[in-house]
């Protein structure tokens, strides 16, 4: 153990020189086109111009990943760490800066998706063959999004059909028995596009629990999703556009000896949206999403449906270098989860500000949502940034974000119906340096949260969903705790000829404020670097993933052990049409855990076959 915590100490040294290097090495270049991005304040905007912190995937990344699912491609990146009891399919939380994993508001397609039961977005459920580009925001974003942005937003998006039509087949198999069908379509045709994907991807996976007493079969999971993506240009000035998502997963997992344990999960979206622009200034989108998130175990009985349902018109006026936003918005909650059926809404008024001229950029947003069970609740943010000259520019920004507890948390026989909203307050202050290939990045970000929801013993009455019941020998949901996620996160690119070179580190401490431990299932530092290049026909990558001891409970009594895994991948056109994909994850065959008891996979091989005629 003590060996794997001098490796993340020697990688915080050299992580640093790798990131920082590249900023004075690349020499001036032509500009190229700037990237486009909607997350930070759910308006179009260059990527450069942001100042918020985010990163965006596209779809060649993900693919080149190999990954089963999108906690392992989001771990990748900066300011992200995941934890899974076992296999792909398997309970999966993702922690941004450190942050619950509750505390990250996700989309699909503008729908978002959301546990009324567990709290945030079931990660496990979600497809990775569907994506097509996934934009990650680091930090509060609550007077944008709301209810749940606390440690930020991502928001991830299916093809959308363009240029003449375009089918595409693929197969692929790995260890653990894997085998993965895809199949698709997209295109264009007049003022009519369209994107049509369906997969099937399972394993027989591997004994994810290997201690005595355990049930020692293979857990195995099996995914089928489909999507559509439908639009249809009505004029210059007016867009429909319709999405549709859904999975149908069940994944094995081990609670007994001998019972075959399964997860049973389904997720659908639904997205309508109307986009118009009045004038050269003023355009509005008009959308109305539903979301379900359906989850059963077998063969002990539990069930649990969160439905949700949003509404949403938001304006924008363009007025020089002026932008003003103003947004309309309606959220409905509904759980079941016997004995709960209840629901909630909450309705909100969102305005946004933002101006940019010469070096100086300005951000502002306000919001005030008006909860059903809670009352009022009102969040802002200010940022502001500072080209020192054309490659290196400053920002600082702060903001402040809420959670409405759950439905479960409230009414379940653990709840408490007295409990508040978790809220934060969060400054951050960066550095970053631009020029054609060559970029670095230092984030350095504090987020205290009180009103934190822990479960605890001896908490008080909890209520089982009709009347409160005094439960002696029973933890309940309470508002005891507070919490500190800061840190910093540095970033570095650099380009020459064919090859580029990539990489990141984060130095956190995410910790209770009353206990000073640190919250479960974190590293304090965690790394990757990366090297991507082109070799003939071939595209080649490695990829370093380095990561800290954590621990595994809130008392800081079991450690979990640092690792460091060691990724590679290859591509390359095998035949007209034909793309032949490669990969290895863990090379050295790493074994460590992401849970107490919970094994992982050892060293895994992929490698995929797929039809796209160019």
């Amino acid at each position: 153990m003590k060996t794997c915590v001098l490796h993340a100490r020697s990688a915080t040294l050299l992580l640093v020189v790798a990131a920082a290097w590249p900023a004075f090495s690349q020499p001036a270049s032509s500009p190229q086109l700037r990237e486009t991005v909607v997350t930070a304040t759910r308006t179009a905007q260059p990527l450069s111009d942001l100042l918020a912190d985010v990163t965006v995937v596209d779809r060649d990344t993900i693919e080149r990943s190999g990954a089963t699912g999108l906690a392992d491609v989001l771990a990748r990146l900066p300011g992200v760490e995941f934890q899974r009891n076992g296999g792909p399919g398997t309970t999966t939380g993702v922690f941004l800066r450190g942050s619950e994993s509750r505390f990250t508001a996700v989309y699909i397609d503008g729908v978002r998706i959301d546990s009324q039961a567990t709290g945030g977005a079931a990660w496990e459920s979600i497809p990775v063959g569907q994506i097509d580009r996934i934009e990650v925001l680091r930090g509060p974003a609550a007077a944008v999004y709301g209810s749940d942005a606390l440690g930020g937003v991502v928001q991830i998006f299916t093809k959308r059909g363009e240029g003449p039509f375009a089918p595409f087949v693929g197969i692929g198999f790995g260890s653990h028995g894997t085998r993965k069908a895809d199949a698709g379509f997209s295109g264009s045709q007049g003022a009519f596009d369209y994107s049509l994907g369906l997969v099937d991807e399972r394993s027989d996976g591997f004994n994810s629990r290997t201690a005595a007493g355990q049930n020692p079969d293979l857990d195995g999971y099996r995914s089928r999703s489909a999507n559509v993506k439908l639009g249809f240009q009505l004029n210059r000035a007016h867009r429909l556009e319709a999405s549709v998502l859904t999975n149908d997963a069940n994944s094995q997992y081990d609670s007994a000896s001998t019972r075959d344990d399964r997860n049973l999960r389904e997720l659908n979206t639904l997205g309508l949206n109307w986009q118009a622009r009045w004038t050269e200034a003023y355009s509005t989108r008009l959308s109305i999403s539903d979301s379900r998130d359906r989850y059963q175990t077998t063969p002990s009985p539990y069930l649990t449906v969160t439905d949700l349902r949003s509404y949403l018109l938001h304006n924008e006026l363009r007025l020089g270098t002026h932008l003003f936003t103003a947004a309309l918005e309606r959220k409905e909650d509904h759980l079941q989860n016997a004995p709960i059926d209840r629901g909630r809404s909450q309705d909100a008024l969102a305005l946004g500000y933002g101006w940019k001229s010469g070096p100086h950029a300005v951000q502002l947003n306000v919001r005030h949502d008006d909860d059903s069970e809670f009352g009022a609740k009102n969040t802002g943010s200010v940022g502001y940034g500072f080209a020192i000259t054309p490659q290196w520019r400053v920002t600082a920004s702060t903001a402040t974000a809420f959670r409405a507890p759950t439905l479960y948390h409230r009414f379940s026989i653990y709840g408490v119906a007295t409990l508040q909203p978790e809220s934060s307050r969060n400054k951050e202050i960066g550095l970053r340096y631009e020029d054609g290939g060559s970029s670095f990045g230092i984030v350095a970000y504090q987020n205290k949260v009180s009103n934190l929801i822990t479960f605890t013993t001896g908490s008080g009455p909890c209520t089982n969903g009709r009347a409160p019941v005094a439960l002696a020998n029973r933890a309940c949901y309470s508002n005891t705790a507070q919490a500190e996620y800061s840190g910093v996160t540095l970033t570095g690119g650099y380009r020459f000829g064919n090859t580029r070179l990539s990489a990141s580190l984060d130095l956190q401490n995410p910790r209770d404020l009353g206990t000073g431990r640190t919250l479960p299932r974190r590293a304090r530092q965690h790394a990757v670097l990366a090297a991507d290049t082109r070799v003939g026909p071939w595209s080649l990558g490695a990829e370093a993933q380095l990561s800290g001891r954590r621990n595994d409970s809130a008392s800081n009594t079991v450690v979990l052990g640092g690792y460091g895994l060691i990724n590679l991948s290859a591509s390359t056109l095998v035949a007209r049409d034909w793309t032949f994909l490669a990969r290895v994850d863990n090379l050295a065959d790493k074994s460590y855990e992401l849970a107490q008891t919970y094994a992982t996979g050892g060293r895994t091989l992929y490698v995929g076959l797929k039809w796209a005629p160019l």
